[in-house]
């Protein structure tokens, strides 16, 4: 066990944290205003791609981190017009969308690349390992004091609480979503570069493995609150961090080792547990998933 905890497991705790962060902090803000995204897995996945695509073809991992953010806005977009103006089921729009940026990257690439199942490796000296993490963990106490402490964030928990009564108010009730659902595209997708131009080098198909759906259980963990997502997000990085650790280390009582397999499917298990344990203990906001139209 000396090889698994060491002084280490608190850096890959850090890296692995952040994309689920900055995910669940974009969540958080589509969340409180009264929209589900469980798109977050198809954001993360925009930015990812776009990311590495751009960076590769003009050498500026800047210009790839912006464009990006651009293309987990226009993703997000298309959620924000379908659940606010068009009112159409959250949950299927955002399942929809998963299912479609599962696709669209291999596409793009094959068309681009000559290879569907990743971009060209990006040089080394063209990462950003570090600048997303520090945006992630700078993210949570200006979330916090934008919910909290601004006009702004007064009307974003009113609207996800009872838009009625915000419109009521003289607040605009769609505007506010539709801000809620574009800040959450632009947090994921930077989520999503930093897999591709940060972590890795490279963006792959589906590469997010999942992370979206984590983040997603750390937002309902943390009861929609800053820095208890942030903490959650923590827990499930350092679950992973451990498990990567334990690959070679842990072994049977037979002297074999644990099939990588099942190391691997621990932290989705455990996102399993804590939802089946805390999805009724949290009060989301209660006009989640409600859509909203006003009476004329």
């Amino acid at each position: 066990m000396g090889e698994i905890l060491n002084i280490s497991l608190i850096s890959s705790t850090i890296r692995l944290s952040t994309p689920l962060i900055l995910a669940a902090l974009g969540g958080l803000y589509a969340e409180r205003a009264g929209v589900i995204n469980i798109a977050l897995e198809g954001l993360m996945l925009a930015g990812a791609f776009t990311a590495a695509a751009v960076t590769y073809g003009t050498g500026s991992p800047w210009i790839g981190l912006l464009a990006g953010i651009a293309a987990g806005v226009a993703i997000a977009s298309i959620h924000a017009i379908a659940s606010i103006r068009y009112r159409a089921d959250q949950v299927v729009t955002g399942t929809a969308i998963n299912i479609l940026m599962l696709g669209i990257p291999g596409f793009l690439s094959g068309a681009l690349f000559l290879s569907s199942g990743s971009t060209p490796q990006i040089p080394k000296e063209h990462l950003i390992p570090w600048t997303p993490i520090v945006m992630a963990f700078l993210a949570v106490p200006i979330t916090w004091y934008v919910l909290y402490r601004t006009p702004f964030g007064l009307r974003l928990r009113a609207v996800g609480e009872n838009p009625e009564a915000a419109d009521a108010a003289g607040i605009r009730v769609a505007r506010v979503r539709y801000t809620g659902v574009l800040l959450s595209g632009m947090l994921a997708a930077i989520g999503g570069a930093y897999l591709s131009i940060g972590q890795s080098s490279l963006f792959t198909r589906n590469m997010t493995s999942g992370r979206g759906f984590i983040a997603l259980a750390a937002l309902i963990f943390g009861k929609w609150r800053p820095v208890q997502t942030m903490l959650a997000c923590l827990f499930f990085g350092l679950t992973e961090a451990v498990t990567i650790r334990m690959q070679g280390v842990v072994k049977l009582p037979s002297g074999e080792d644990i099939p990588v397999q099942f190391i691997q499917i621990v932290p989705y298990v455990l996102t399993i547990v804590v939802l089946a344990g805390f999805i009724g203990q949290s009060r989301p906001p209660q006009a989640l998933g409600r859509p909203y139209q006003k009476e004329q």
